[in-house]
């Protein structure tokens, strides 16, 4: 039978603030280098019509198209890595559980939202404390696998605990890694069973 309930948790990051400044500073530089692309592109497609019209030999036209063309490729790459890197500070998971299902989504920024997956409560194998022996024996028994971390934190925050849940799907067994309070815990035992939740 269904629990009509709505709870919801988030995991943040103990380091928010650093988080936030190395996010900004990744943001800012890949911004910049955006321009600097933009005005080093325009400027070399007038260098290759001014180099080709030039009387130099075709190697050093060649050469000095090369060198504008590397200049760009660099820019550009610097920019897009920068642009991707800031994605890995200042990230969060928001757990929301409802009508005994689990969705978890992942957060860039506090803003952006990315969908990772639902686990309803039938899909529920396994539930657990990280510092547990039975977090280990779940992991040897994906066979290779990895667990999904779904925190920022190598240490959880006050008042909350790593707990682990093991769940069927599609494609297999998934072992997922949550940092929340024992509520959580509650609602995912109330839904999936007591049977379910591994004590030791």
């Amino acid at each position: 039978m269904a629990r009509s309930a709505l709870y919801e948790e988030s995991a943040i990051s103990t380091r928010e603030k650093k988080e936030i400044k190395f996010y900004t500073a990744f943001k800012v530089v890949a911004i910049v280098f955006f321009f600097l692309f933009l005005i080093a592109f325009i400027t070399s497609l007038y260098g290759i019509w001014g180099i080709a019209d030039s009387d130099a030999d075709g190697g050093s036209k060649t050469f000095s198209i090369l060198v504008l063309v590397a200049m760009d490729v660099s820019l550009a790459g610097i920019c897009l890595i920068a642009w991707f890197l800031k994605n890995r500070f200042n990230v969060s998971y928001d757990y929301i559980f409802v009508e005994d299902e689990l969705r978890l989504t992942k957060v860039y920024n506090g803003k952006k939202r990315k969908y990772l997956t639902t686990v309803k409560a039938d899909q529920i194998l396994k539930i657990g404390w990280v510092n547990k022996p039975s977090y280990d024996a779940t992991v040897r028994g994906l066979q290779g696998g990895k667990p999904k971390i779904l925190t920022p934190n190598r240490e959880p925050a006050e008042g909350k605990e790593f707990y682990y849940l093991l769940a069927s799907g599609s494609l297999g067994k998934t072992l997922y890694v949550l940092e929340c309070r024992e509520m959580m815990l509650e609602y995912l035992v109330f839904a999936a069973g007591r049977n379910k939740l591994e004590r030791e």
